[in-house]
């Protein structure tokens, strides 16, 4: 090998700072220079990762460290974008395991360090941010230690070196009392620890697809890593599926290597390496690309199937067109087709009518952040409420998904969050104090209850909740679980909201427009105090008379309308509705608009 080599993948919960320890490893092997302006956590270069501060797409970086070249990846936190997580352990030899000192081993790190350690890969603990306050070491490392146990984890991975360390200051050591220094001892760690890549290099080229992404300049960029042989610019390649089958033939017309954050072009490419390839039309993630002389394609980590989703049309309201660019189906598809291409836990299934398309993927977020990135592009949608996708078990009953739910809460709030679960379908399987006035509760529930619950755990635990969810099993199916409780006021008129008459609806429930709002017919413009929906005319205005008065109703004071976000407004509809969604708005409205057509419909569903 033309270099001594470590390829090495971040693996952590969210929020437990592996990003910010990326960035201190950038600074302390001189991948950035001293003057160098650089943004904080510089890894979540994606503008939707820096607004909701985490990890949401895999990146590949490398650094350089006393002649050794170590390739890091950063891999995504969230178990929504698990597909990417699984993928990327098939390129690396080892795992760095970070853990909050306080929070210690959440359900996202479970889910990652499982597949880390079906691999065979052997971690490394780095214990972060022990200058918490709150930091509970040692009890940590025995949760890790359990954990690594029910995951079956071998001798040799259960015997784990271990790091305390400040990702934020820029320190890690092996005595958990030390409270300064530099990251030296976690790469001596990674070098000493991490095996060499067990690459073929004398053997036919070989390259697994890991991730796929997109260069208006290169056309597609394909990034793996090289499992044998070697590899120069413009010789032949071709491009094999899983059963051998041959995609296309081509020529590897760029090859580059990661450096600091940059991808860099270079002249040949050898065994072991992570890299990225461009020159390829067709070719996709899971792919192998090889020599010509090669006919078996490589393993590809297998997948958990989609537990969720979405049907995104057409917009076909009254005000579709006004405000974004791309409103047709062909653009949809076009869009949701790449997405399908590059990110293979998600799903893509056009519709009979073929104005609109099922989108399965793993889970809200996942599916909120693809809306909210197709908004930013210009994209006009029309998206139905969340829906689990069900199976069947050997004796042809139905089952769905569950899901493992952790939900930190303080003590006085445990008993409303119980009681909220109970209701959702969600067993109780543990409940421990956390310490500090909080309780630890453990559920196992259906995915189907689950779907809009997070604002209303927010407003029950008065913001200080923390709730993560995991998926775990299908199951057989729990029956029915009540959905939203209240109706909504829907708009009878077409024309902008008039205050007088918004004040005059106050009463009947809560608002979501303010005066002046663009409204049509079919449109939802708040939530009913009732269970039943109802039709109201946000446009009336005060009769005219000769005659001045000086009443209060002059000064018309409205109370401000609850704003809802996507994610938001996706948990709020029920069946009959969608969310239409615009670059500049997030309006709710009904399936039907026409009140006639609501009421036959609504018939011949209940009569079904």
């Amino acid at each position: 090998m033309s270099a001594p080599l470590r390829n090495v993948a971040i693996i952590a919960h969210v929020d437990h700072g592996k990003t910010t320890l990326v960035d201190q490893m950038f600074r302390q092997s001189g991948t950035f220079r001293e003057n160098q302006r650089i943004e904080e956590r510089a890894m979540d270069s994606n503008d939707l990762e820096k607004e909701r501060g985490i990890t949401i797409l895999a990146k590949c970086t490398s650094v350089e460290w006393e002649g050794m070249r170590i390739n890091i990846v950063d891999t995504p936190g969230h178990a929504d974008f698990g597909g990417e997580v699984e993928r990327i352990l098939s390129m690396v030899d080892g795992v760095i395991l970070l853990v909050d000192s306080s929070e210690g081993a959440m359900p996202q790190t479970k889910f990652v360090t499982g597949k880390a350690l079906s691999l065979g890969l052997r971690p490394i603990v780095v214990v972060n941010k022990v200058d918490r306050p709150d930091e509970r070491i040692q009890e940590v490392l025995d949760e890790v230690f359990d954990l690594f146990v029910s995951l079956e984890a071998t001798d040799e991975q259960l015997d784990f070196p271990v790091l305390y360390a400040s990702g934020r200051n820029g320190y890690a050591n092996e005595n958990p009392d030390l409270r300064e220094g530099t990251l030296n001892p976690l790469f001596q760690k990674i070098v000493d620890h991490v095996p060499a890549p067990s690459a073929d290099e004398d053997g036919p080229f070989k390259f697994l697809v890991t991730l796929l992404d997109r260069d208006n300049f290169l056309g597609r960029i394909l990034t793996g890593l090289v499992f044998s042989g070697s590899v120069k610019v413009n010789e032949p390649i071709h491009a094999i599926d899983s059963t051998g089958k041959v995609i296309e033939t081509g020529r590897a017309s760029k090859l580059l290597s990661f450096r600091g954050l940059e991808r860099v072009p270079v002249d040949e490419v050898r065994a072991g390496d992570i890299v990225s390839i461009a020159g390829l039309t067709a070719a996709t993630v899971s792919n192998t690309i090889a020599h010509p002389s090669v006919t078996e394609p490589l393993h590809a980590q297998p997948i958990d199937p989609p537990t969720l989703s979405m049907r995104f049309a057409v917009n076909d309201s009254p005000l579709a067109g006004r405000e974004g660019t791309k409103v047709t189906s062909r653009m949809i598809r076009d869009r949701l087709e790449r997405e399908a291409e590059s990110n293979v836990a998600i799903k893509v299934t056009e519709s009979a009518d073929k104005d609109s398309f099922e989108v399965a993927g793993r889970g809200e977020l996942q599916l909120g952040v693809l809306i909210e990135q197709m908004r930013r592009e210009g994209f006009e949608l029309g998206i139905s409420r969340p829906r689990v996708i069900y199976g069947e078990d050997d004796q042809g009953k139905r089952t769905e998904p569950f899901e493992v739910v952790v939900i930190d809460v303080d003590d006085e709030y445990a008993g409303t969050v119980v009681e909220k679960m109970a209701q959702r379908k969600g067993e109780m399987t543990d409940m421990r104090p956390s310490g500090g006035g909080k309780t630890r509760i453990t559920f196992s529930a259906p995915s189907r209850g689950l779907i809009g619950y997070h604002g209303e755990f927010l407003s029950d635990t008065r913001g200080t909740g923390i709730m993560n969810r995991l998926y775990e099993k299908y199951a057989p199916h729990k029956g029915r679980i009540d959905g939203r409780g209240n109706g909504v006021l829907i708009s009878m008129e077409s024309g902008d909201a008039v205050a007088y008459s918004l004040n005059m609806l106050e009463e009947r429930g809560t608002l979501f427009i303010g005066s002046g709002t663009k409204l049509y017919e079919g449109m939802i413009i708040g939530e009913n105090a009732k269970p039943d929906d109802l039709e109201v005319n946000p446009m009336k205005s005060k009769a005219l008379t000769n005659f001045r008065s000086t009443g209060k109703d002059d000064a018309i004071r409205l109370t401000p309308p609850r704003v809802m976000t996507l994610e938001q407004a996706i948990a709020y509809i029920d069946d009959d509705e969608m969310v239409e969604v615009t670059p500049q708005s997030i309006r709710l409205r009904k399936v039907y608009l026409d009140p006639h057509e609501r009421k036959r419909h609504r018939r011949k569903n209940e009569a079904a």
